[in-house]
């Protein structure tokens, strides 16, 4: 359940960041989607891992 949510807050993230600031800039619009996704697999390796 805890993976659905996580995966829900990042699609609702992105979707924010596309719609709010990135409309008609495809690279930074890239750019910032990957950063996005980086950040949110790093949090989730470094405090959700099952030990």
């Amino acid at each position: 359940m805890s993976t659905v949510l996580y995966v829900l807050t990042l699609v609702i993230v992105i979707t924010g960041m596309d719609v709010l600031i990135f409309r008609d800039r495809f690279w930074e619009r890239l750019m910032a989607n990957v950063g996005i996704v980086l950040l949110f697999a790093a949090f989730h390796l470094r405090f959700m891992k099952n030990p």
